[in-house]
């Protein structure tokens, strides 16, 4: 038998049909898919003849990664329904990553999965179809239609294994000359492995199914902060006005130190804007329950947090009249015991436009409420639409476009930096004049109310910065863009803090870790819990003498 003969013989006994139309899903995988990974890798590696062997070596690397991963997916008859999805999904994902930078990991899926229709509008555009169409749908189709039977035969099991080795003893053989340079990549570069498309993406995609699917579920509702007591004296009641905000990036209010006025209202008040204050998560999914919870950020975990009562449990536990209004997507499990409003539509927000609904419209109606609970303490929480992106300039009134011109899509990348900036300031400038609002609504109570307003943000946004868009980076890597928020606090006359006591605290390094105990101490609940807390806002005139063994500078590098 002759060399040729014997080397097609073993060839068609090691690429079966169906192998071969993997290894072709697999080529067009990543040729179409993984843009956003060149893209980054390019940046690291630039082409030229020093980096020219690494990068086709790591490229050969993610080829026979992504290979072999579609062999332990598929398998005969089924691989005519199994490549299709992928094809789609990967399309989908590569979409995301290609126009935003975004990383597709098991935050942004939670993130995904809890998004309202009005935000999945917001998000498509034709050029996302178009790629859809082309990248995903029209491959699928021709996969599940026009690929003959004998693609979709099953392949001998000793078949599959060689393929398998030969892919591992492949992907060997191409790190072996590079050794040292991948380390590096490794070590330094975890990002970029991140946009690996569908390796990651479904990587996160089995981890974000198995945290919802198989995860310890709690019964009960654990009680939290069981030893709380009321420690208040004073006889005017709490009237506290909590706003939180929606992708607001500490550095872009003009109260934080930014060149362009976007807080004119707010800074003819007398209001403290904390300097140094990060957020829990870089997802509202994450960073809304979790400002809410006694859990800390590095102890955060969403099943848990879910079984256990929140700060606005404790506090309607003892007696506070607590209210949650929403202009967003909900309130991701906080509100769940306490009354709820709904103000995204017309039906209960009487500010909407042909855009959405407006965050100022949230106020309405809420004398009536502080009316009917007169004689109780009460905390009002507002849950903004802010600066939710990609679409900007959706989020405030034309009366609000000061900074022009602006983007008016959703596809940054085809709008310049002045323009995304322009429509994200803009933005700012209308919580700007939704902020003071709620502190000339909280005025007309302070006479006989002890008023105070809380705004922190949820998390920041990506402009831009290193090729990166939105929010949702992994906390490990997010830059301080999407974790530096924003937070402000005004206070009336009756309050138990003034701000003389409170801007002394203003430079300290806080984050949503503080504020369930802040909740607390401002309602004058004294728990163990809280004992070495460092609060907000400066020792509470009811708490000062229990609280004195444990003064806030000293707590402050506990933090």
């Amino acid at each position: 038998m002759s060399l040729t003969s014997t080397f097609a013989r073993i060839s068609r006994s090691l690429f079966t049909p169906q192998i071969c139309l993997i290894w072709g899903v697999s080529l067009w995988l990543m040729l179409t898919g993984n843009h956003a990974l060149f893209g980054s890798l390019l940046k690291l590696y630039p082409w030229n003849a020093h980096n020219a062997g690494f990068i086709i070596s790591i490229s050969l690397f993610f080829t026979f990664s992504i290979t072999l991963w579609l062999m332990l997916l598929s398998h005969g008859k089924s691989a005519r329904w199994v490549l299709p999805v992928i094809l789609v999904s990967a399309a989908w994902a590569a979409f995301y990553m290609d126009e935003f930078g975004v990383i597709i990991d098991h935050i942004m899926l939670d993130n995904a999965a809890k998004t309202d229709a009005r935000e999945v509008m917001g998000l498509l555009s034709w050029g996302f179809m178009i790629k859809m169409l082309l990248l995903g749908v029209i491959p699928a189709w021709i996969l599940i239609k026009k690929t003959p039977a004998r693609f979709f035969q099953r392949d001998a099991i000793s078949v599959r294994l060689k393929q398998i080795g030969l892919l591992m003893l492949g992907m060997l053989l191409v790190i072996m000359p590079f050794s040292a340079d991948y380390a590096t990549f490794i070590r330094e570069h975890k990002i970029v492995r991140m946009y690996a498309n569908p390796t990651f993406f479904h990587y996160s995609l089995i981890k974000w199914t198995s945290q919802k699917l198989f995860t310890h579920h709690i019964t009960g509702l654990q009680k939290t902060a069981l030893d709380v007591r009321n420690v208040e004296t004073e006889q005017h009641h709490e009237l506290i006005i909590m706003v939180v905000g929606e992708t607001a990036r500490f550095d872009r209010f003009s109260l934080n130190g930014y060149p362009r006025i976007t807080n004119p209202r707010l800074a003819k008040e007398n209001v403290v804007s904390f300097k140094q204050v990060t957020s829990c998560g870089t997802s509202t999914g994450v960073s809304v329950p979790c400002m809410f919870s006694m859990l800390s950020r590095k102890h955060y975990d969403e099943e848990k947090a879910l079984h256990m009562e929140n700060a606005l449990d404790v506090l309607n536990r003892e007696g506070v009249k607590v209210l949650w209004r929403d202009n967003n997507s909900d309130s991701k499990g906080v509100a769940l015991r306490v009354p709820y409003e709904d103000f995204k539509s017309p039906a209960h927000n009487p500010v909407c436009d042909d855009n959405e609904c407006r965050d100022i419209g949230m106020l309405s109606g809420l004398d009536k409420f502080i009316e009917k609970n007169k004689d109780r303490d009460i905390l009002i929480v507002l849950h903004q639409m802010g600066n939710h992106g990609p679409e900007y300039y959706r989020r405030y009134p034309d009366a609000f476009k000061k900074f022009t011109p602006i983007c008016k899509t959703g596809r940054l990348s085809e709008c310049s930096q002045q323009e995304i900036d322009n429509s994200y300031d803009n933005a700012i400038l209308y919580t700007d004049y939704f902020l003071s609002e709620v502190i000339q609504f909280l005025k007309k109570y302070d006479d006989h109310r002890e008023t105070a307003m809380l705004y922190v943000s949820d998390h920041g946004e990506s402009l831009g910065e290193h090729g990166i868009y939105l929010h949702a980076a992994p906390y490990m890597i997010a830059p301080q863009e999407q974790t530096h928020v924003p937070a402000i606090v005004w206070v009336g006359q009756h309050f138990d803090y003034q701000l003389p006591q409170i801007s002394q605290y203003a430079d300290y390094p806080l984050s949503h870790d503080d504020v369930f105990c802040t909740l607390l101490t401002a309602y004058e609940l004294k728990s163990e819990v809280c004992h070495a807390e460092f609060g907000w806002l400066a020792q509470n005139r009811e708490l000062q003498e229990e609280q004195r063994k444990h003064l806030l500078p000293r707590q402050a590098s506990t933090h």
